[in-house]
């Protein structure tokens, strides 16, 4: 072998590099065993003593030294299913910016569009931009972008001349400038967040304004949501004194009586003629829990004075306002208190007050600069009664006098006054510090709101002009409240609204179950294919096979470590199926040897001759499975990435190992004059006098084919297949209960909770564990709205099962795992998976056609793809409601499909590889005898690495968890069908159309 200087210099290279880079991972898992040692399971005191040691050195190179924060960014990273924590994809509102762009024109022609443009975007390709334009367009096309868009903000680019092609070209700069200080804003308060390898990226199109995060180990996933979709838009406003308005609210309430008796007459009238006259209750009475929260705030005499109300004319008819939003009175209901709070609502209340407030005739008696905000935080102890706050707005534009832009800093510190309670001090801008001193000294005695994303954080009095630009914002933070909104107000507000599309969130104890379970199988798997070498080419030959398969091993862990790569359980399967796979390599070359060898060779000229020869095969079948993870990895996302990141490291390292290693180390046996043998007694004779015909029983195996694909299209047609939520919308949970449960009792409680909704509940490993599947609210863009479906779910299922004493304790220890996906998101996935199987179709074609210059070898191949994964498909269709385990078709089915087509491809290839070396060594003889001793001569090496492969397959399927179940039966489904398309299907059709080509030709 040539070159083998260079050679053994690279595997050195290359053994030290991943041996330097997975150093790292063993230096902090030794610290961690340490920091849990001392910590005995206090959590608190294991993250105290791991912070501790962020600064100090705990690796020595000599040359150089690690800290073990340095040593942490430089391990081998863990994906969130092995290690826990949350993946998140989030969108910035693209319409949300370009109605900003437009100062949120009322233009009757911009309104309709931005409609149209919303509601096309759900089924469209186009981006929400084009749709817009496309729409302006439509509804009127004379009408000018520029006289909308001709704002303030945008005024030195867009004049009332500008055309409506230059105005779009502007708002897709402004948007993409928007998206990118999104990302920009969401990094730095990932990396002040405190999360170790934080990874966040944009995806998809630069206008999608798409972005994901992934936070290893996080656990307040309430917390995460939180400062993600905060929009930090900090306003400082000036505020009313309840007592300027008090006589504005007493008139409203009389307005909403009147509006209310009036409607109640209609009502009673409309049931009188249909003769159906019942007795109501009113439909805005007072909720007797805010009856309670009343009493316990001002005192039993309110309430008495309520009730002596009630007896002359029934409190609720006759001040429906103040029953649901209490006056801000002194105890003695006498006077108004001083302030700007002008009433306290329960929380299921505030939705009725904002109705009444925002009725024209009530706007009518108001003063024209007042506006109402409530507080972020609640008023009680129970956490269930809000404040409303009367706003002053006094600039024309609606704007507040001073906001986030004249914020320098901030930071999270401790109150003089209050030791217990955290504050934010903020340091101002030189602008923002003149503002403020105007501000707070034409406000002495009187409150400053401040507030943000709408809502009321704190509302101080101003005791005395304030200058210098120091303030701070206090209103009974914690101190990681204190250090969150410091976070978010220091890194700048995001310019639109985040809404999470999708989320995956994995806790540590299913994490650390598929760690174990994980390993197990590969372990396992990895000694059977260890073992099946040695027993198949014999000791010194097997133990080579086996040493290159280690190295291999070595190499891609060393290289994912050097590439900041993530391994994810997926990852996991990869690396098992790069094994058994890269056997493939070893065994084309050993069969080539033992060809060599019965032709009468010597082992020198027998070993160097099966290299080259089989050098060939090796490189078609390594490119066609190294595009098919390329595809895999341009298209998936999240752990889908992950197994196509760990397949092409595979190919590549297996490559090399096959190739080259393996040859260097029989040159070194050679040289010492060892025997070698490439069988065993029990294997030398196996496959010698095969002599099937596959050509001529060609159409006996056709119509096997032609059924069992007919059979799984009538059962797509019919029964379709079981959807995940990556295709559907939806989320998901995974519920680990105390005790064996019914699928159909926790499915009956949910449909209850979810208010009809029923959900899909099946049973997820072990039978105290579910995996529960809804589509309820998955439309609602409330930023809290799946802490509220999480309540809901422990609220419907606490009565019946024992799940823990409070709603965190189910949180944290009873949600193993959660995964959310947006309908919009879920379209997007379905379309990518299609273009992924057809790219992947089309790659393959031309790759064989240029390598085989042959299109029928090309179609032959195609149609065993399409053979390979209908049949998949067919089985996953008819079996989902019959195996024990989740079939479900998402993401990972889609890896799974394209993996088979990998696998297949490769199998294909080295067929065709031996068919076209027998026609050019025998072109004259008879094309079906040449063909048919061509796939008898490669029987043993099919064989050899189908069932290699598929032991490795059938042992993580056993072993390897109930995570990825279904995606390694995808891929055992795929190794059987591929293998027997490979011989069955894709060379009778290649030999088929040549003799029609012929045929026509003469």
């Amino acid at each position: 072998m040539q070159n083998k200087g260079f050679v053994r210099l690279f595997a050195i290279l290359l053994a030290l590099v991943s041996a330097y880079q997975l150093s790292f991972t063993f230096v902090t898992r030794n610290i961690e065993e340490d920091a849990a040692a001392y910590a005995q399971g206090d959590q608190m005191k294991e993250y105290t003593y791991l912070d501790s040691m962020g600064s100090v050195v705990v690796y020595d190179l000599g040359i150089v030294d690690y800290t073990y924060r340095e040593c942490k960014s430089l391990e081998l990273n863990l994906g969130l299913d092995l290690k826990g924590g949350m993946n998140v994809m989030l969108e910035v509102s693209v319409p949300d910016i370009v109605k900003a762009l437009a100062n949120n024109s009322n233009d009757e022609t911009f309104v309709k569009a931005m409609a149209q443009a919303k509601a096309e975007l759900k089924n469209s390709q186009k981006d929400f931009i084009t749709l817009f334009a496309d729409a302006f367009q439509t509804i009127d096309p004379g009408a000018r972008m520029a006289a909308v868009f001709n704002t303030l903000e945008l005024k030195d680019k867009i004049s009332y001349t500008t055309s409506n092609e230059d105005v779009i070209k502007i708002i897709r700069a402004e948007a993409k400038d928007a998206i990118d200080n999104s990302f920009l804003v969401l990094r730095t308060r990932i990396d002040r967040f405190g999360v170790a390898q934080p990874n966040i990226q944009k995806v998809g199109l630069e206008s999608s304004g798409r972005i994901l995060v992934e936070l290893p180990g996080v656990k307040d996933v309430k917390r995460v949501r939180s400062l993600l979709q905060g929009t930090a838009n900090l306003e400082f406003w000036e505020t009313y004194e309840y007592s300027e308005v008090y006589s504005n609210m007493l008139e409203a309430n009389n307005i909403i009586r009147e509006i209310n008796e009036a409607k109640a007459v209609l009502e009673k009238a409309a049931e009188t003629v249909e003769g159906t006259v019942e007795e109501t209750e009113p439909a805005d009475a007072v909720t007797e829990t805010a009856k309670d929260e009343f009493a316990d705030l001002l005192g039993d005499s309110a309430m008495q004075d309520s009730a002596s109300v009630a007896n002359q004319m029934n409190f609720e008819k006759a001040n429906p306002l103040f029953a649901v939003l209490y006056p801000n009175l002194t105890s003695d209901r006498q006077n108004v208190q001083r302030g700007p709070v002008v009433g306290i609502a329960h929380y299921k209340d505030t939705a009725t007050v904002n109705k009444y407030l925002s009725l024209p005739q009530v706007k009518a008696v108001m003063p024209r600069d007042l506006d109402f905000k409530w507080t972020s935080k609640a008023f009680d102890e129970k956490e269930e009664m809000f404040q409303l706050l009367a706003i002053k707005i006094t600039s024309r534009d609606g704007r507040a006098p001073l906001d986030g832009d004249a914020i320098a800093d901030a930071r999270a510190d401790f109150g003089q006054n209050q030791a217990s309670n955290a504050e934010v001090d903020l340091s101002m801008t030189a602008d923002g510090a003149k503002v403020w001193a105007r501000l707070t000294g034409e406000n002495e005695g009187r409150s400053i709101a401040i507030v943000l994303d709408n809502y009321v954080r704190s509302f101080p009095t101003v005791n005395e002009k304030i200058t210098g630009g120091r303030s701070q914002i206090t209103g009974n933070f914690t101190v990681e409240e204190a250090k969150d909104l410091a976070n978010v107000l220091k890194s700048g507000k995001m310019p639109a609204p985040a809404h999470i599309m999708t989320e995956d969130v994995v806790g540590p104890s299913l994490g650390q179950e598929a760690i174990d379970s994980g390993l197990f199988s590969f372990i396992i798997a990895f000694i059977v294919v260890l073992l099946y070498m040695i027993f198949y080419y014999g000791v010194i030959a097997g133990l080579v096979a086996d040493t290159a398969l280690i190295a291999n091993l070595f190499f891609i862990m060393g290289v994912l470590a050097s590439f900041g790569a993530v391994l994810t359980l997926p990852g996991i399967a990869g690396i098992i199926l790069t094994i058994g796979t890269s056997v493939d390599a070893n065994v084309l070359i050993y069969e080539r040897i033992r060809e060599e060898l019965k032709a009468g060779k010597g082992i020198k000229k027998a070993i160097a001759d099966g290299y080259n020869n089989a050098f060939s095969a090796i490189i078609d079948a390594n490119v066609t499975t190294f595009l098919t993870g390329f595809i895999l990895y341009t298209f998936g996302t999240g752990p889908i990435k992950g197994f196509a990141t760990t397949l092409m490291i595979g190919i590549a390292t297996s490559f090399f190992t096959a190739i080259f290693l393996t040859r260097i180390i029989f040159e070194q046996i050679l040289k010492k004059d060892r025997e070698l043998k490439f069988d065993t007694s029990i294997t030398r004779k196996w496959f010698e006098k095969t002599a099937i015909n596959f050509i001529g029983k060609r159409k006996i195996f056709y119509a096997i084919s032609s059924v069992i694909v007919l059979l799984g299209i009538v059962s797509l047609l019919l029964r379709g297949m079981d959807q995940g939520i990556d295709f559907t919308g939806g989320r998901t949970y995974v519920v680990r209960f105390d005790e064996t449960v019914s699928t159909v009792d926790v499915q009956n409680a949910l449909k209850e909770a979810f208010n009809g909704d029923i959900p899909d509940v099946k049973t997820f490993g072990d039978d105290n564990q579910v995996r529960i599947g809804t589509n309820y609210e998955i439309d609602n863009e409330d930023p809290e709205i799946d802490d509220k479906i999480e309540a809901l779910m422990y609220e419907g299922l606490k009565d019946k099962f024992p799940l823990g004493n409070s709603l965190e304790d189910f949180k944290d220890n009873h949600i193993m795992s959660s995964q959310k996906v947006g309908p919009t998101i879920a379209d997007d996935i379905k379309k990518d998976a299609v273009w992924a199987i057809l790219f992947s179709l089309i790659v393959i074609f031309m790759y064989i056609l240029i390598r085989f210059r042959n299109w029928q070898y090309s179609l032959g191949a195609i149609v065993a793809l399409g053979h390979d994964v209908l049949i998949t498909m067919g089985i996953f269709s008819v079996f989902y409601s019959i195996m024990p385990f989740s079939m479900e078709i998402g993401q990972s089915f889609i890896a799974a499909i394209l993996t088979v087509i990998g696998y297949s491809i490769n199998d294909t290839v080295v067929v065709f590889d031996r068919i076209r070396e027998r026609i050019g060594l025998y072109p004259k003889r008879d094309r079906e005898v040449v063909i048919n001793r061509a796939l008898n001569s490669t029987l043993s090496r099919t064989l050899s690495t189908s069932l290699s492969t598929f032991v490795v397959l059938l042992t993580v399927f056993l072993f390897g968890g109930e995570v990825i179940r279904g995606f390694i039966f995808a891929l055992i489904v795929g190794v059987v069908v591929g293998t027997y398309s490979s011989l069955f299907v894709a060379t009778p059709v290649a030999y088929d159309t040549q003799r029609l080509t012929s045929k026509k030709k003469e």
